[in-house]
């Protein structure tokens, strides 16, 4: 069958392509029917030469015949290193209809932070983070898409898309159902790998069943032959040329081409000289078709091919080393063979005049690999020289640069490091370590080197902690780091192994790089790191530890910033540990600048990192100082948002506010907060710390609110299980991880876990019962089985609770008291739990306590008091509880 026969030989490629025309159209129907519908997207898969691009050429025609805003790009075999280079062409239209004020005015917010990855705004300062840059380009196009409705994006190619294209081309199909737009997307099953391949995968599952394109039938063949040649095409001439081809369009239409040139005729007699016409479509019989026109226009193709996109006639007279009358001469060849052609109007690209381009990709993979090695490499360096003559800066120049033969050229490792800064500032890492990489390779002279290596390690802190710590390692291991830097290096390496789960590297890094150093700042910074990392250890922090710590913070009277991060590291280590909270807060309060971060401690600073902060922030939340503690977590968000830090840092941030949140009972901000905190910490990488922080909140927050099915089914989803990570988690994860057994009804297993927890606490010498509340819940679990243990773990977390010293931490002692107890004893317990808590900062733990009362006193107003507050904290089990307790009658007038 000839299903869909076109009207000419020229729509050769759409031939059987009924099925996914109609997909097209259907999809086209729901898009221009209501401005309000859900965006779709649809993926077109197949071969080299099986019409992915004609599919998208009359998608384009439908689509604009419907009153569509169209806008195009495509992926290319040379161009995967540039970074946004397919996102930039796909906008292009878009942003050359707006002056700059109207960008920013689109844009809003997120100008300065995808404005650098599109080239209409300059970079910021430092390094930005590639998942912020990504969710500022989601945001950018949504933008523009509302203001272009209809619109239909088309990604031609998209196997031979950039990393960061693809990035976004994942989140962006992620967002499609409150969008009216229509992305169609054309790729070959292969040619990607890594990440690409899964940005691909997960762009596949935005959308509706993926298209995959067939051959040619020997009849859809017959009927293109016979429309090209003439109806005298018989049977047996046909069949030939399906069986030459394949049925791949491509070939087809290129050997009836031939065929009509050379006029064969179309005749069983000649279909024998079929195979040798077909060698020249592509592959060798193109390169010798292309040798045939002479050598000038073989050099203007390979020119064409390094440059890939912006073939102007002049700029490949440049490369080619050619006068513009030959140059021009030779396009005109090309052109005549069907190697190059002018771009199509109907395309949607903006073209300088005199552009050209391949007729098709297959076309320029086969020149481009033609071009024999050497010439390859000296013209890539031509091309790399006059970018930079024409001023383009060197992250255009460096895909050029990557292809260049080492030589030891010093001038190319510092245009490859300036490249590598340039593709950073825009949120390019993966980029940036191309390039560095490159840089090594060359190699780098021995006093540079190790500072190569250092910035590769940089380069790639923000996506992969395990390779920065390699290149960090081997850069520490040379010369040529020395002072200031090569502590800041240490540091960085310290801190990549703690993100790695490397924890006791990491303290042993900074150790001995401490023992390296006289007395003074440098060293009691490294010694600050070294307490550090071994504070948020979670299994073996000893008691000598501590005492070392308190003696080295008891010299310091805060008058730099070493001196304020020891402070804070005391203060964090004396609340872990349930010391006076007054003190606490004291040596908290002495690391700060009149009540604020001193200069260089901020959030954003790479001196110290966010983790001292995060200690800092942890001591006044369990120190009952909840409002210090919500002002730094919420200016740690404020800062990493604007910054654009959407990694790591802002997962971070929402966890802890989220913590503080959980601790002041507003249960439905702490929810919201760590669910933005677990999203963030699922593209960073699971198992991570920052990942645990992040489910270990959540699962928490959702005990507190009552909805113990969905806290078992996220821990069940996310790996809420051991083994847990070396790192301390707040809150802590043995406590919650048992509340959430013995909630569910494994109460062996949750015992288990909360003896286990006791277990960790007497290995550190001790432990603060509001932070790590494993005695109070283990209590209550045994007050059945073995009352007499329940009553002295009770007894233990109640003195421990009077050393600290909080009123949360004493009401909390007092509610497990009051709960082992009965009659009298319980109401005078539960009594003093209610004043105690009524001081407290912790609202939702205050309405437990008021509802407990309630129930114990038999007193209706206590219990209504209580559903007041559980309503106001968002804790619909404490609420339910209590009017159940009301409505049951156990409450009296």
């Amino acid at each position: 069958m000839t299903e869909g026969r076109p009207s000419a030989a020229g729509s050769a490629p759409l031939w059987e392509r009924d099925t996914e025309i109609a997909t097209v159209v259907q999809a086209l129907d729901v898009l221009c029917a209501d401005r309000s519908s859900a965006g779709s997207l649809l993926m077109f898969r197949g071969d080299a030469g099986l019409g992915k691009t004609a599919l998208l050429a009359e998608t384009r025609r439908i689509a604009e015949r419907r009153g569509c805003t169209v806008w195009s790009a495509r992926g290319a075999e040379t161009l995967r290193s540039v970074p946004f280079n397919v996102v930039r062409q796909l906008l292009q239209p878009a942003l050359l209809s707006l002056l700059p004020e109207e960008a920013r005015e689109y844009l809003g917010d997120w100008y300065h932070i995808a404005g650098p990855a599109l080239g209409i705004a300059d970079p910021q300062e430092g390094n930005a983070d590639p998942q912020y840059v990504c969710d500022g380009l989601v945001a950018a196009v949504r933008r523009l898409a509302r203001r272009e409705w209809p619109l239909v994006l088309l990604l031609d190619d998209a196997h031979w898309a950039d990393q960061e294209t693809l990035r976004w081309l994942a989140g962006f199909a992620e967002r499609l159902d409150d969008l009216s737009v229509l992305v169609v997307v054309a790729r070959r099953p292969d040619g990607t790998g890594g990440d690409g391949a899964r940005h691909l995968d997960a762009v596949a599952a935005a959308g509706r069943p993926v298209s995959n394109l067939r051959s040619l039938t020997p009849d859809a063949t017959a009927g293109l032959t016979r429309a090209t040649l003439g109806r005298q095409a018989d049977d047996a001439f046909c069949r030939e040329v399906w069986a030459v081809t394949d049925g791949n369009p491509y070939d087809t239409v290129e050997l009836l081409a031939k065929v009509r040139d050379s006029e064969l005729p179309p005749v069983e007699a000649q279909a024998g000289e079929l195979r040798a016409l077909n060698r020249g479509a592509r592959g060798g019989g193109l390169v010798d078709r292309l040798k045939a026109l002479g050598l000038e226009a073989t050099r203007f193709a390979w020119a064409a091919a390094i440059l890939g996109t912006g073939i102007s006639v002049d700029m490949v007279a440049r490369l080619a080393t050619m006068t513009d009358d030959v140059a021009r001469h030779s396009a005109e060849l090309l052109c005549n063979a069907r190697i190059l052609t002018p771009p199509d109007p109907a395309g949607g690209t903006e073209h300088e005049d005199g552009e050209l381009e391949f007729v098709h990709p297959l076309i320029a993979s086969a020149v481009y690999r033609s071009i024999p090695p050497g010439v390859c490499t000296a013209m890539h360096g031509v091309a790399a020289q006059i970018i930079t003559e024409l001023g383009r800066g060197a992250a255009e120049a460096a895909r050029h640069l990557l292809k260049v033969h080492p030589d030891d050229d010093e001038e190319l490792v510092q245009q490859l490091r300036d490249a590598a800064r340039e593709h950073l500032a825009v949120g390019a890492p993966d980029a940036a370590r191309r390039c560095l990489e490159r840089a090594l390779r060359e190699p780098p002279l021995p006093e540079v080197h190790a500072h190569v290596l250092y910035e590769l390690g940089c380069a790639t802190l923000l996506t992969n902690p395990a390779v920065t710590i390699g290149h960090l390692q081997s850069a520490l291991g040379m010369r040529g780091l020395d002072g200031t830097e090569r502590v800041d290096a240490v540091v960085r390496l310290s801190q990549a192994l703690l993100h790695n789960d490397q924890l006791e590297e990491a303290v042993r890094t900074v150790e001995a790089e401490a023992a390296r150093h006289d007395a003074g700042p440098v060293r009691m910074r490294l010694q600050a790191f070294q307490f550090m990392w071994e504070g948020i250890h979670g299994e073996t922090v000893s008691p000598a530890r501590s005492r070392r710590l308190a003696e080295l913070a008891g010299t310091c009277t805060g008058r730099d910033n070493a001196e304020r991060a020891l402070l804070i590291l005391r203060g964090f280590d004396a609340m872990t540990h349930g010391e006076s909270a007054d003190e606490v807060v004291a040596l908290c309060d002495r690391a700060l600048v009149n009540g604020r971060l001193a200069p260089g401690l901020g959030w954003t600073d790479p001196a110290w990192g966010m983790e001292l902060l995060m200690m800092l922030g942890s001591a006044y939340a369990y120190a009952d100082r909840l409002d210090r503690a919500e002002s730094l977590f919420t200016e740690a968000r404020r800062v990493y948002t604007t910054a654009g830090w959407r990694g790591g840092h802002l997962s971070l941030a929402n966890a802890f506010l989220g913590l503080a949140y959980r601790r002041q009972g507003r249960l439905r901000d702490a929810e919201s907060a760590l669910r933005e905190a677990l999203a963030l910490a699922e593209r960073v990488g699971r198992r991570l710390p920052l990942y645990w922080s992040a489910v270990c909140g959540l699962v928490d927050t959702l005990l507190a609110r009552g909805r113990v099915a969905e806290a078992w089914s996220i821990a069940e989803q996310y790996g809420f299980a051991p083994p847990y990570p070396s790192t301390i988690v707040l809150p802590d994860i043995r406590s919650v991880r048992g509340r959430l057994l013995l909630a569910v009804g494994r109460t062996e297993d949750g015992v288990n876990e909360l003896e286990a927890a006791e277990k960790t606490a007497a290995s550190r010498g001790g432990h603060n019962p509001v932070l790590a509340p494993w005695s109070i819940d283990l209590a209550k679990a045994l007050a059945g089985q073995d009352p007499v243990r329940a009553a002295q773990l009770a007894a233990d977390a109640r003195r421990q609770a009077e050393r600290f010293g909080t009123d949360t931490a004493i009401g909390e002692a007092l509610r497990c008291a009051a709960a082992l107890a009965t009659g009298r004893e319980a109401v005078r317990l539960a009594a003093r739990a209610v004043t105690y808590l009524e001081a407290s900062p912790c609202q939702y733990e205050h309405a437990a306590a008021r509802i407990e009362y309630g129930i114990v006193a038999r007193s209706a107003a206590e219990l209504d008091r209580g559903l007041d507050l559980a309503r106001a904290c968002g804790a619909e089990g404490l609420a339910a509880q209590a009017r159940e307790a009301l409505e049951s009658g156990h409450a009296l007038p």
